[in-house]
Protein backbone atom coordinates (compact mmCIF):
# COMPACT_ATOMS: atom_id res chain seq x y z
CA UNK A 1 0.00 0.00 0.00
CA UNK A 2 2.67 2.70 -1.22
CA UNK A 3 0.29 4.45 -3.23
CA UNK A 4 -1.60 5.52 0.67
CA UNK A 5 1.59 5.89 2.45
CA UNK A 6 2.53 8.41 -0.82
CA UNK A 7 -1.08 10.45 -0.64
CA UNK A 8 -0.51 10.86 3.34
CA UNK A 9 2.72 11.72 2.52
CA UNK A 10 1.47 14.51 0.36
CA UNK A 11 -1.37 15.80 2.36
CA UNK A 12 1.20 16.07 4.98
CA UNK A 13 3.10 18.31 3.12
CA UNK A 14 0.22 20.71 1.61
CA UNK A 15 -0.96 20.69 5.57
CA UNK A 16 2.33 21.74 6.41
CA UNK A 17 2.59 24.56 3.81
CA UNK A 18 -0.85 26.03 4.59
CA UNK A 19 0.06 26.73 8.17
CA UNK A 20 3.53 28.29 6.73
CA UNK A 21 1.30 30.44 4.34
CA UNK A 22 -0.97 31.34 7.16
CA UNK A 23 2.15 32.35 9.59
CA UNK A 24 3.30 34.35 6.60
CA UNK A 25 0.13 36.28 6.62
CA UNK A 26 -0.14 37.28 9.62
CA UNK A 27 3.47 38.38 9.71
CA UNK A 28 2.88 40.45 6.84
CA UNK A 29 -0.76 41.97 8.38
CA UNK A 30 1.46 42.69 11.43
CA UNK A 31 4.24 44.24 9.90
CA UNK A 32 1.38 46.43 8.43
CA UNK A 33 -0.03 47.19 10.92
CA UNK A 34 3.13 48.33 12.73
CA UNK A 35 4.17 50.56 9.97
CA UNK A 36 0.99 52.20 10.07
CA UNK A 37 1.21 52.69 13.75
CA UNK A 38 4.70 54.34 12.95
CA UNK A 39 4.16 55.89 10.25
CA UNK A 40 7.32 54.11 8.74
CA UNK A 41 7.55 52.75 5.16
CA UNK A 42 6.38 49.19 4.44
CA UNK A 43 8.64 47.98 2.46
CA UNK A 44 6.24 44.62 1.00
CA UNK A 45 8.62 41.97 -0.13
CA UNK A 46 7.24 41.14 -3.62
CA UNK A 47 6.86 37.74 -5.09
CA UNK A 48 4.83 34.47 -6.15
CA UNK A 49 2.75 33.23 -3.17
CA UNK A 50 5.47 30.68 -1.39
CA UNK A 51 2.84 27.82 -2.65
CA UNK A 52 0.26 27.02 -4.54
CA UNK A 53 -2.49 28.48 -2.56
CA UNK A 54 -2.65 31.55 -4.59
CA UNK A 55 -3.94 29.35 -7.47
CA UNK A 56 -6.42 27.04 -5.99
CA UNK A 57 -9.23 29.66 -6.24
CA UNK A 58 -8.88 28.66 -10.04
CA UNK A 59 -10.35 24.96 -9.44
CA UNK A 60 -14.33 27.58 -9.32
CA UNK A 61 -13.96 27.82 -13.01
CA UNK A 62 -15.28 23.56 -12.68
CA UNK A 63 -17.79 24.18 -10.41
CA UNK A 64 -20.22 24.29 -13.41
CA UNK A 65 -18.93 20.62 -14.24
CA UNK A 66 -19.79 19.54 -10.88
CA UNK A 67 -23.06 21.30 -10.55
CA UNK A 68 -23.97 19.58 -13.83
CA UNK A 69 -23.07 15.88 -11.98
CA UNK A 70 -24.93 16.59 -8.62
CA UNK A 71 -28.25 17.90 -10.65
CA UNK A 72 -28.20 14.63 -13.06
CA UNK A 73 -27.19 16.12 -16.44
CA UNK A 74 -23.97 14.04 -16.54
CA UNK A 75 -24.24 10.87 -18.52
CA UNK A 76 -22.11 7.88 -16.40
CA UNK A 77 -21.92 10.44 -12.97
CA UNK A 78 -19.72 8.24 -11.58
CA UNK A 79 -16.93 8.58 -14.24
CA UNK A 80 -17.80 12.43 -14.96
CA UNK A 81 -16.83 12.24 -10.68
CA UNK A 82 -13.74 10.00 -10.67
CA UNK A 83 -12.78 12.36 -13.63
CA UNK A 84 -13.25 15.82 -11.85
CA UNK A 85 -11.39 14.31 -8.40
CA UNK A 86 -8.28 13.17 -10.96
CA UNK A 87 -8.33 16.62 -12.60
CA UNK A 88 -8.58 18.64 -9.30
CA UNK A 89 -6.13 16.16 -7.56
CA UNK A 90 -3.93 16.15 -10.35
CA UNK A 91 -3.92 20.23 -10.66
CA UNK A 92 -3.11 20.83 -7.04
CA UNK A 93 -0.30 18.21 -7.78
CA UNK A 94 0.97 19.98 -10.47
CA UNK A 95 1.04 23.76 -9.18
CA UNK A 96 2.28 23.17 -6.26
CA UNK A 97 5.46 21.38 -7.68
CA UNK A 98 5.62 24.59 -9.97
CA UNK A 99 6.62 26.85 -6.91
CA UNK A 100 10.24 25.07 -6.50
CA UNK A 101 12.04 24.92 -9.23
CA UNK A 102 13.75 21.58 -8.58
CA UNK A 103 10.15 19.62 -8.31
CA UNK A 104 9.16 21.81 -11.71
CA UNK A 105 11.45 20.52 -13.73
CA UNK A 106 11.75 16.62 -13.03
CA UNK A 107 10.00 14.50 -14.94
CA UNK A 108 6.95 13.32 -12.70
CA UNK A 109 5.70 16.70 -12.84
CA UNK A 110 6.26 16.77 -16.21
CA UNK A 111 4.09 13.29 -16.67
CA UNK A 112 1.83 14.47 -14.12
CA UNK A 113 1.10 17.36 -16.77
CA UNK A 114 0.99 15.29 -19.67
CA UNK A 115 -2.07 12.76 -17.34
CA UNK A 116 -3.60 15.83 -16.82
CA UNK A 117 -3.78 17.12 -21.08
CA UNK A 118 -5.36 13.97 -21.56
CA UNK A 119 -7.74 13.53 -19.24
CA UNK A 120 -9.24 17.10 -19.84
CA UNK A 121 -9.29 16.17 -23.77
CA UNK A 122 -11.70 12.71 -22.48
CA UNK A 123 -13.58 15.10 -19.96
CA UNK A 124 -14.05 17.47 -22.80
CA UNK A 125 -14.88 14.80 -25.54
CA UNK A 126 -17.10 12.85 -23.60
CA UNK A 127 -19.11 15.57 -22.10
CA UNK A 128 -18.23 19.00 -23.88
CA UNK A 129 -20.48 22.00 -22.36
CA UNK A 130 -18.91 23.50 -19.07
CA UNK A 131 -16.69 20.36 -19.31
CA UNK A 132 -14.87 22.46 -21.88
CA UNK A 133 -13.25 24.71 -19.10
CA UNK A 134 -10.98 22.56 -18.13
CA UNK A 135 -8.72 23.51 -20.49
CA UNK A 136 -8.05 27.31 -19.04
CA UNK A 137 -7.10 25.60 -16.12
CA UNK A 138 -5.09 23.05 -17.91
CA UNK A 139 -3.46 26.30 -19.47
CA UNK A 140 -2.57 27.59 -16.08
CA UNK A 141 -0.86 24.75 -15.35
CA UNK A 142 0.96 24.51 -18.23
CA UNK A 143 1.87 28.48 -17.87
CA UNK A 144 3.25 27.33 -14.08
CA UNK A 145 4.97 24.45 -15.07
CA UNK A 146 6.83 25.81 -18.16
CA UNK A 147 9.05 28.99 -18.04
CA UNK A 148 11.31 28.31 -21.22
CA UNK A 149 11.57 29.52 -25.10
CA UNK A 150 9.29 26.48 -25.88
CA UNK A 151 6.39 27.83 -23.39
CA UNK A 152 4.64 30.07 -26.63
CA UNK A 153 4.68 27.61 -29.11
CA UNK A 154 3.28 25.12 -26.16
CA UNK A 155 0.67 28.20 -25.18
CA UNK A 156 -0.22 28.49 -29.62
CA UNK A 157 -0.39 24.59 -29.75
CA UNK A 158 -2.56 24.17 -26.64
CA UNK A 159 -5.28 27.07 -27.74
CA UNK A 160 -5.28 25.90 -31.05
CA UNK A 161 -6.29 22.15 -29.87
CA UNK A 162 -8.50 23.30 -27.22
CA UNK A 163 -10.49 25.34 -29.88
CA UNK A 164 -10.46 22.33 -32.16
CA UNK A 165 -12.27 19.99 -29.45
CA UNK A 166 -14.61 22.66 -28.84
CA UNK A 167 -15.55 22.79 -32.40
CA UNK A 168 -15.56 19.01 -32.67
CA UNK A 169 -17.59 18.62 -29.60
CA UNK A 170 -20.39 21.52 -29.50
CA UNK A 171 -19.46 23.30 -32.59
CA UNK A 172 -19.51 26.81 -30.45
CA UNK A 173 -17.89 28.42 -27.92
CA UNK A 174 -14.24 27.67 -29.61
CA UNK A 175 -12.69 31.17 -29.96
CA UNK A 176 -13.34 31.66 -25.86
CA UNK A 177 -12.46 28.27 -25.04
CA UNK A 178 -8.95 29.02 -27.56
CA UNK A 179 -8.38 32.87 -26.32
CA UNK A 180 -9.04 32.19 -22.35
CA UNK A 181 -6.57 28.41 -22.61
CA UNK A 182 -3.64 30.61 -24.38
CA UNK A 183 -4.43 33.83 -21.90
CA UNK A 184 -4.36 31.57 -18.93
CA UNK A 185 -0.87 30.12 -20.53
CA UNK A 186 0.95 33.18 -20.89
CA UNK A 187 -0.21 35.52 -18.26
CA UNK A 188 0.70 32.48 -15.55
CA UNK A 189 3.71 32.32 -16.86
CA UNK A 190 4.51 35.64 -16.81
CA UNK A 191 3.52 36.95 -13.67
CA UNK A 192 5.33 33.68 -11.63
CA UNK A 193 8.10 34.32 -14.06
CA UNK A 194 8.44 38.25 -12.96
CA UNK A 195 7.57 37.60 -9.16
CA UNK A 196 10.08 34.62 -9.17
CA UNK A 197 12.87 37.26 -10.65
CA UNK A 198 12.23 39.48 -8.08
CA UNK A 199 12.32 37.00 -5.36
CA UNK A 200 15.87 36.66 -6.82
CA UNK A 201 16.80 39.91 -7.24
CA UNK A 202 15.89 40.72 -3.62
CA UNK A 203 18.04 38.03 -2.19
CA UNK A 204 20.95 39.28 -4.29
CA UNK A 205 20.31 42.58 -2.99
CA UNK A 206 20.30 41.51 0.80
CA UNK A 207 23.25 39.76 -0.01
CA UNK A 208 25.19 42.25 -1.61
CA UNK A 209 24.11 44.32 1.43
CA UNK A 210 25.37 41.77 4.21
CA UNK A 211 28.61 41.60 2.04
CA UNK A 212 28.93 45.67 1.92
CA UNK A 213 28.88 45.27 5.61
CA UNK A 214 31.53 42.92 5.39
CA UNK A 215 33.80 45.06 3.33
CA UNK A 216 33.15 47.84 5.34
CA UNK A 217 34.03 45.90 8.80
CA UNK A 218 37.39 44.92 6.86
CA UNK A 219 38.39 48.10 5.63
CA UNK A 220 37.53 49.89 9.14
CA UNK A 221 39.69 47.58 11.31
CA UNK A 222 42.25 47.43 8.47
CA UNK A 223 42.87 51.47 8.84
CA UNK A 224 42.71 51.41 12.46
CA UNK A 225 44.96 48.75 12.53
CA UNK A 226 47.34 51.02 10.28
CA UNK A 227 46.51 54.08 11.82
CA UNK A 228 47.10 52.99 15.87
CA UNK A 229 50.21 51.13 15.64
CA UNK A 230 51.99 53.70 13.10
CA UNK A 231 51.00 56.08 15.75
CA UNK A 232 51.44 54.38 18.74
CA UNK A 233 55.07 53.06 17.71
CA UNK A 234 55.79 56.93 16.98
CA UNK A 235 54.27 58.06 20.43
CA UNK A 236 56.57 55.58 22.01
CA UNK A 237 60.05 56.02 20.24
CA UNK A 238 59.53 59.74 20.76
CA UNK A 239 58.78 59.21 25.07
CA UNK A 240 62.14 57.47 25.27
CA UNK A 241 63.93 60.07 22.70
CA UNK A 242 62.36 62.32 25.40
CA UNK A 243 62.97 60.88 28.31
CA UNK A 244 67.04 60.04 27.11
CA UNK A 245 67.51 64.02 26.65
CA UNK A 246 65.89 65.10 29.33
CA UNK A 247 68.74 65.26 31.36
CA UNK A 248 71.03 66.80 29.04
CA UNK A 249 68.84 68.72 26.80
CA UNK A 250 65.53 69.52 28.27
CA UNK A 251 64.51 71.97 24.94
CA UNK A 252 65.20 69.04 22.74
CA UNK A 253 63.28 66.97 24.71
CA UNK A 254 60.70 69.71 24.96
CA UNK A 255 60.90 69.32 20.85
CA UNK A 256 60.28 65.16 21.63
CA UNK A 257 57.38 66.41 23.70
CA UNK A 258 55.73 68.76 21.13
CA UNK A 259 56.20 66.54 18.10
CA UNK A 260 53.92 63.75 20.41
CA UNK A 261 51.31 66.04 21.10
CA UNK A 262 51.29 67.09 17.56
CA UNK A 263 51.52 63.05 17.01
CA UNK A 264 48.16 62.45 18.88
CA UNK A 265 45.82 65.40 17.53
CA UNK A 266 46.78 64.40 13.65
CA UNK A 267 45.82 60.57 15.28
CA UNK A 268 42.76 61.69 16.42
CA UNK A 269 41.83 63.94 12.85
CA UNK A 270 42.63 60.42 10.99
CA UNK A 271 40.93 58.11 13.44
CA UNK A 272 37.98 60.17 12.71
CA UNK A 273 38.49 60.37 8.56
CA UNK A 274 38.93 56.53 8.66
CA UNK A 275 35.90 55.92 10.52
CA UNK A 276 33.60 57.92 7.76
CA UNK A 277 35.49 56.82 5.11
CA UNK A 278 36.83 60.17 3.79
CA UNK A 279 40.72 59.80 4.41
CA UNK A 280 42.91 60.15 1.02
CA UNK A 281 46.50 60.05 2.53
CA UNK A 282 48.89 62.25 1.01
CA UNK A 283 52.83 59.85 -0.02
CA UNK A 284 54.68 63.44 0.44
CA UNK A 285 52.88 63.34 3.97
CA UNK A 286 53.72 60.20 4.95
CA UNK A 287 57.65 60.39 3.76
CA UNK A 288 57.81 63.39 5.76
CA UNK A 289 56.48 61.17 8.77
CA UNK A 290 58.78 58.34 8.21
CA UNK A 291 61.73 60.55 8.27
CA UNK A 292 60.72 62.07 11.84
CA UNK A 293 60.08 58.66 13.11
CA UNK A 294 63.25 57.27 12.18
CA UNK A 295 65.35 59.94 13.25
CA UNK A 296 63.67 59.82 16.76
CA UNK A 297 64.66 55.64 16.88
CA UNK A 298 67.97 56.75 15.66
CA UNK A 299 67.65 55.51 12.29
CA UNK A 300 69.29 57.27 9.24
CA UNK A 301 66.15 57.83 7.05
CA UNK A 302 67.12 57.89 3.20
CA UNK A 303 64.48 59.12 1.15
CA UNK A 304 64.25 59.15 -3.27
CA UNK A 305 61.48 59.79 -5.02
CA UNK A 306 61.62 60.32 -8.83
CA UNK A 307 59.28 59.72 -11.60
CA UNK A 308 56.20 61.80 -12.49
CA UNK A 309 53.05 62.81 -9.74
CA UNK A 310 51.03 60.16 -8.61
CA UNK A 311 47.13 60.13 -8.89
CA UNK A 312 45.57 60.87 -5.34
CA UNK A 313 44.24 57.11 -4.99
CA UNK A 314 47.86 55.60 -5.93
CA UNK A 315 49.34 58.03 -3.29
CA UNK A 316 47.36 57.03 -0.68
CA UNK A 317 48.12 53.17 -1.05
CA UNK A 318 51.72 53.47 -1.34
CA UNK A 319 51.34 55.99 1.96
CA UNK A 320 49.68 52.81 3.94
CA UNK A 321 52.88 51.16 2.45
CA UNK A 322 55.18 53.74 4.04
CA UNK A 323 53.20 53.96 7.37
CA UNK A 324 53.25 50.08 8.03
CA UNK A 325 56.77 49.63 6.54
CA UNK A 326 58.36 51.92 8.72
CA UNK A 327 56.33 50.99 11.79
CA UNK A 328 57.72 47.27 11.25
CA UNK A 329 61.16 49.27 11.07
CA UNK A 330 61.41 51.30 14.20
CA UNK A 331 59.15 48.41 16.33
CA UNK A 332 61.17 45.43 15.23
CA UNK A 333 64.62 45.65 12.88
CA UNK A 334 67.00 47.02 15.01
CA UNK A 335 68.31 48.68 12.46
CA UNK A 336 70.20 51.72 12.18
CA UNK A 337 69.68 52.89 7.83
CA UNK A 338 66.22 52.88 6.46
CA UNK A 339 66.07 53.58 2.77
CA UNK A 340 62.60 54.52 1.02
CA UNK A 341 62.38 54.35 -2.40
CA UNK A 342 59.50 55.70 -5.21
CA UNK A 343 60.02 55.51 -8.40
CA UNK A 344 57.04 56.03 -10.71
CA UNK A 345 57.59 54.43 -14.46
CA UNK A 346 55.50 54.32 -17.28
CA UNK A 347 53.39 52.05 -16.40
CA UNK A 348 54.08 51.03 -13.06
CA UNK A 349 54.88 52.95 -9.57
CA UNK A 350 57.42 51.07 -7.28
CA UNK A 351 57.71 51.62 -3.58
CA UNK A 352 60.87 49.91 -1.76
CA UNK A 353 61.30 50.14 1.67
CA UNK A 354 64.70 48.26 2.87
CA UNK A 355 66.81 48.33 6.57
CA UNK A 356 69.80 47.09 7.62
CA UNK A 357 68.53 45.58 10.86
CA UNK A 358 68.23 41.59 11.84
CA UNK A 359 65.96 41.12 8.68
CA UNK A 360 63.43 39.43 10.49
CA UNK A 361 59.51 40.09 9.94
CA UNK A 362 57.05 41.19 12.88
CA UNK A 363 55.50 38.01 13.29
CA UNK A 364 56.01 34.40 12.20
CA UNK A 365 54.99 34.40 7.89
CA UNK A 366 51.42 33.35 6.96
CA UNK A 367 52.12 29.96 5.08
CA UNK A 368 49.26 31.69 2.62
CA UNK A 369 51.26 34.20 2.11
CA UNK A 370 55.10 33.49 1.81
CA UNK A 371 57.41 36.14 3.00
CA UNK A 372 54.68 38.31 4.13
CA UNK A 373 54.19 38.16 8.20
CA UNK A 374 51.88 40.25 10.39
CA UNK A 375 48.71 41.96 10.40
CA UNK A 376 49.13 45.16 8.60
CA UNK A 377 51.59 43.28 5.72
CA UNK A 378 48.62 41.16 4.67
CA UNK A 379 45.98 43.45 4.79
CA UNK A 380 47.97 45.76 2.57
CA UNK A 381 48.72 42.49 0.01
CA UNK A 382 44.81 42.18 -0.28
CA UNK A 383 44.64 46.15 -0.74
CA UNK A 384 47.26 46.54 -3.26
CA UNK A 385 45.88 42.88 -4.67
CA UNK A 386 42.53 44.57 -5.61
CA UNK A 387 44.10 47.68 -7.59
CA UNK A 388 45.80 45.51 -9.62
CA UNK A 389 49.32 46.00 -7.40
CA UNK A 390 51.55 43.36 -5.57
CA UNK A 391 53.52 43.65 -2.48
CA UNK A 392 56.45 41.63 -1.35
CA UNK A 393 58.49 41.88 1.78
CA UNK A 394 61.17 39.34 3.12
CA UNK A 395 64.94 39.30 4.28
CA UNK A 396 67.11 40.95 1.52
CA UNK A 397 70.24 39.05 0.63
CA UNK A 398 72.42 41.75 1.74
CA UNK A 399 70.64 41.34 5.20
CA UNK A 400 67.81 43.64 6.72
CA UNK A 401 64.34 43.40 5.47
CA UNK A 402 62.86 44.69 2.33
CA UNK A 403 59.39 45.56 1.53
CA UNK A 404 58.01 46.17 -2.37
CA UNK A 405 55.25 46.98 -3.27
CA UNK A 406 54.51 48.05 -6.89
CA UNK A 407 50.99 49.23 -8.67
CA UNK A 408 49.82 50.15 -12.60
CA UNK A 409 50.46 53.74 -13.47
CA UNK A 410 46.68 55.54 -13.30
CA UNK A 411 45.50 57.98 -16.84
CA UNK A 412 45.41 60.80 -14.90
CA UNK A 413 49.21 59.96 -13.75
CA UNK A 414 50.34 62.36 -16.38
CA UNK A 415 53.18 65.01 -15.22
CA UNK A 416 56.72 66.08 -15.82
CA UNK A 417 59.14 64.22 -14.20
CA UNK A 418 60.15 65.95 -10.74
CA UNK A 419 62.92 64.45 -8.11
CA UNK A 420 63.66 64.60 -4.59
Amino acid sequence: MSWIRGVACQVDQWRAARARWKADMREFKAAQKEARRTGKRFEQHLGPPPNGFGLLPWLLMGMGAFSNIIQGKTANPWIGGLGLLAFNSLYIYVTFRSFDRCKREQRSTRVALLLMALLTTALALGYGGNWLMFFPLLGLATGAVLRGPWLGRTGILLAVFAGAVSVYRDGSDAVTIAYGTFLSTMVTAAILSLSEAVRELQAAREKLAHQAVEKERLRFSRDLHDLLGHTLSVIVVKSEAARRLAPGNLEAALTQIGDIESVGRQALTEIREAVTGYREGSLATELDRARSALSAAAVEPVVRRTGAPLAPQTEALLGWVVREAVTNVVRHAGATRCEITVHSGPERVSLTVADNGEGVPSTTPSPSLPGIGGTGLKGLTERLAAAGGSLRAGPSPRGGFTVTAELPVEADDVSPLFAM
